[in-house]
């Protein structure tokens, strides 16, 4: 069974630093691209950043250029999602995906002092 378990969400201080964890099983995670979605409330979902398979290619939104890093390991079945310079507006629902095969189960990340 596809799976992906994300880890590392939870309160921090604007200006502060997070990483996301999402660790796939049940599938050849090294093949598929992956992507962080969020959704903050009120508002719909989000692209935040995405990866390829062999990590050669990233893509973020604009609002998160430059202090967002998506990474992975293949070796680890596991993808990244560094979060620094933390923002109030980035307090959302995050999630990790691989598209057709699986979907994280939501990790909560709130920026409040």
């Amino acid at each position: 069974q596809p799976q992906l378990v994300e880890s590392g969400g939870g309160l921090v201080q604007p200006g502060g630093s997070l990483r996301l964890s999402c660790v796939a099983s049940g599938f050849t995670f090294s093949v598929y691209a992956l992507n962080w979605y969020r959704q903050a409330p009120g508002k719909g979902r989000e692209l935040v950043a995405a990866i390829t398979s062999s990590a050669d290619n990233t893509i973020y939104a604009d609002t998160v250029k430059g202090r967002f890093t998506i990474s992975r390991d293949n070796a680890e079945s596991t993808a990244y999602l560094e979060m620094n310079s933390l923002k109030s507006e980035n307090t959302a629902v995050y999630c990790c995906t691989v598209a057709h095969v699986a979907r994280g189960q939501e990790n909560q990340v709130t920026v409040s002092s």
